[in-house]
């Protein structure tokens, strides 16, 4: 009885560190600014105003900071979902010469430090030609989520019975016809995992997004947007965590929807094959 209410007030506690931030974040983005500059902070709104998201909507480009993002994830994952399904069929489902040594590497490029190639990939856009263009943005993010897809499609692949195939191709079906028949619906939970968290990931990246579009500014995606709200007065809190507050808010409401699939998803990804 005490160990589970000791693992009980654990969860509590780390459930609050967790989510505190996000808390914060709201709260600030609904304070009017003189509660914000307050010598005393207050961890309840004494008055509510969405007067920041205003300020946050206003800044000349919104939409298009919203589009470029929206293109950039969305063309990354797509490219990432493609080539990561053939790949993952190839390491589940057949077996090759330097199958092993492929899937290490896949294994190492997942747990590479993507900012360590910051410098060699400016440096190829710059002599590509392909600076300051959404087109190098799409590919860096497809590099950065495609060894996280082929790892957690290999999985899903792998726990889906090889039977089934076998008895489409009794059936009279080609191996193409199998897999989109019978395997391809049964990827559904883990095709719909895969997406959603590379999107998250494409979503949320600054680094590369800010040095990769130097001079077109109509290029820049939300993150570097946010920066926006710094300038030589100091940070205008209420309208960064607003724009903060909608730049988050899709995601978090995509994935409240289908959080059981992903978690179906991650799961059998993660721990099977």
């Amino acid at each position: 009885m005490t160990g589970r209410v000791l693992r009980g007030v654990a969860a509590v506690v780390v459930f609050a560190v967790s989510v505190f931030p996000v808390y914060w974040m709201v709260l600030t983005a609904v304070k009017p600014t003189r509660d914000i500059q307050a010598g005393t902070p207050t961890f309840l709104p004494l008055s509510v105003t969405f007067e920041h998201f205003g300020t946050a909507v206003s800044v000349a480009g919104f939409w298009s900071f919203w589009r470029n993002s929206l293109v950039v994830a969305g063309g990354a994952v797509l490219l990432s979902l493609v080539m990561a399904l053939l790949a993952a069929f190839a390491v589940a489902r057949l077996r090759w010469k330097g199958r092993r040594g492929f899937v290490l590497m896949v294994f190492v490029a997942q747990m590479t430090p993507w900012e360590a190639l910051l410098v060699p990939i400016y440096v190829i856009a710059r002599d590509t030609g392909m600076l300051d263009t959404l087109w190098m943005l799409t590919l860096v993010y497809f590099m950065i989520t495609l060894p996280f897809t082929v790892v957690t499609l290999r999985g899903f692949l792998a726990a889906i019975p090889v039977d089934l195939e076998e008895a489409a191709l009794v059936d009279g079906c080609s191996r193409a016809q199998a897999f989109r028949r019978v395997v391809f619906p049964l990827l559904a939970p883990g095709l719909l995992a895969t997406s959603l968290f590379g999107f998250i990931t494409a979503w949320n990246e600054f680094a590369f997004a800010n040095v990769l579009i130097i001079k077109d500014q109509d290029d820049r995606t939300l993150p570097v947007w946010l920066s926006s709200f710094s300038n030589t007065f100091g940070t205008d809190w209420g309208a960064t965590m607003a724009a903060s507050t909608l730049f988050m808010l899709p995601v978090l409401l995509v994935f409240l929807v289908l959080q059981g699939r992903v978690t179906t998803g991650i799961v059998g990804g993660a721990v099977k094959g």
